[in-house]
């Protein structure tokens, strides 16, 4: 009497480690440019939703990792041109002008072209009621009111307000200033 056992197998999971592995080469993949946004989250949703490695290969076949000498070529070439950004920041720092916060007061300093503002600015870049400083439980508060060029604060769009403090770079238009205390 012979009797046949038949296994049935089933296809290997993915593990934690491996599913952590495919995220990590696909944010590299897409840090590197060698991946668009869209491209990027629809591999993402993807590899969350694997469930074999081999999916997970698939969606990172394209994406294999350099050699050492390149990782080490590409992190030199990031640190150099972090490094580049950092001196032209402070280069440009140097030569802003001051805005010194002012004292705090019951009403907001408005600031713009119109001559009715308390800051004054004469420049075709900033709206005749551009942004308002205000102080908040001991903190500036800056605001933007509607300007047609923006405000920008250490190089970011303001929408709506946001907290600012001395050393901050402040853009009307294009007229920048360094914050400072009095």
């Amino acid at each position: 009497m012979t009797s046949s056992f038949e296994f049935q197998t089933y296809p290997a999971r993915v593990s934690d480690a491996d599913r952590d592995r495919a995220l990590v080469r696909l944010r590299e993949g897409a840090v590197q440019g060698r991946l668009s946004h869209d491209t990027f989250v629809r591999r993402v949703e993807l590899a969350l939703a694997a469930s074999s490695p081999d999916e997970l290969r698939a969606l990172t076949a394209d994406l294999r990792s350099e050699g050492r000498l390149a990782k080490k070529l590409f992190g030199a070439v990031g640190r150099v041109s972090a490094f580049s950004v950092r001196l032209g920041r402070a280069w440009q720092a140097e030569k802003l002008p001051p805005l010194l916060l002012p004292e705090p007061g019951p009403y907001p300093l408005r600031i713009g072209r119109d001559p009715s503002n308390g800051l004054r600015l004469s420049h075709e870049s900033v709206s005749r009621l551009h942004a308002e400083l205000t102080q908040r439980g001991g903190l500036w508060v800056l605001r933007d009111l509607g300007s047609t060029n923006g405000t920008t604060v250490n190089d970011r769009r303001v929408t709506g307000t946001v907290v600012v403090q001395a050393g901050d770079v402040v853009g009307f238009g294009r007229m920048s200033f360094r914050l400072a205390a009095r």
